[in-house]
């Protein structure tokens, strides 16, 4: 059994807050630093306990887990606090470069040597996040999926400067946490599971684009199609189950058909240019009304939450 690492993270959004609740469910003690106007939005305790109603209510957890999990976390406006406290700091911050780079060039000189830096980007090379910093070696990419205290995967990002021994204890750590780490060989744009979610979604727009199928059918098209297999048999084994002859002849045939753009589709350009922001404004694709995006975010817990059970993931 591994000993139980203190968990500092930087940023107490709703990042930040998912991951804190990762690490407090499994017996961590997690300190958060909050960074800009974290504190002013305040709610982060508010927000955690009403997430672990739900897994409660689900069955996942006992109510009296509930304050026994918070009271695993704590806060604090102290950088030097968080140096001090933390055997892993993972960073939760806005995704500008030269803010990231500061801030790690700052835990870089007040943490221990031995102190793990990890960022949670979704889109930054993180060989770049560390470059303002002396020991590079301990700085690491753990892309964590939202809802983080959801969510199994966790990319685990090597850079060119990382150590190995960093790697181990990074991805060790995250499988004592209950995630399913993977390891990303290279910092390359995207990492792993978001180039292949984004090749997904440039087909759909394309699709909806070139009036093929609504954007409606589009989305059944894959929740009651390969969509609901993917959990269990994904495209690397589908292909061997299928037949590399299969694959091969349906690529040779399709694949010049199918959208390559290296551009944002049009349909984003256009919606983006009529203030069309989705969930955010009420409409972006297609129309939402508040009570819509209400059922689509309780939908999205209460269907990952019965997805793991089904699958005997939690």
């Amino acid at each position: 059994m591994l000993t139980k690492k203190n968990i500092a993270i930087l940023g107490a959004g709703v990042m930040g807050t998912g991951i804190a609740l990762t690490f407090a469910l499994k017996g961590y003690d997690v300190k958060m630093l909050y960074v800009y106007d974290d504190k002013q939005r305040g709610g982060q305790v508010e927000g955690m306990t009403e997430n672990l109603k739900v897994l409660c209510d689900n069955g996942l957890i006992a109510e009296s887990e509930i304050p026994e999990t918070i009271g695993r976390v704590s806060f604090t406006e102290s950088i030097e606090e968080i140096a001090e406290f933390a055997d892993i700091v993972f960073e939760c911050i806005v995704e500008k470069l030269e803010i990231k780079q500061d801030y790690f060039a700052k835990l870089d000189k007040l943490c221990a040597p031995s102190t793990i830096l990890a960022t949670n980007t979704s889109a930054i090379s993180v060989t770049e996040i560390a470059e303002k910093s002396v020991h590079k070696e301990r700085i690491i990419g753990t892309h964590f999926w939202k809802p983080a205290y959801l969510m199994p995967l966790v990319e685990v990002i090597r850079t060119k400067y990382v150590c190995d021994d960093m790697v181990r204890q990074t991805y060790e750590l995250l499988e004592d946490a209950g995630k399913m780490p993977v390891i990303v060989k290279k910092d390359v744009p995207g990492f792993l599971a978001n180039r292949m979610q984004h090749a997904l979604f440039r087909e759909a727009l394309s699709i909806v684009e070139h009036d093929i199928a609504s954007p409606e059918d589009v989305d059944k098209a894959i929740k009651f199609g390969f969509g609901m297999r993917l959990g269990v048999m994904a495209p690397i084994e589908v292909i061997d189950s299928g037949g590399i002859d299969l694959t091969y002849n349906i690529h040779e045939y399709l694949f010049p058909h199918i959208e390559n753009s290296t551009k944002p589709s049009r349909l984003l350009t256009e919606c983006l240019e009529q203030g069309k922001l989705g969930f955010k404004t009420g409409e972006g694709i297609m129309k939402w009304s508040p009570e819509d995006i209400e059922k689509s975010q309780k939908n999205l817990i209460e269907g990952l939450i019965r997805v793991e059970k089904a699958l005997n993931r939690i």
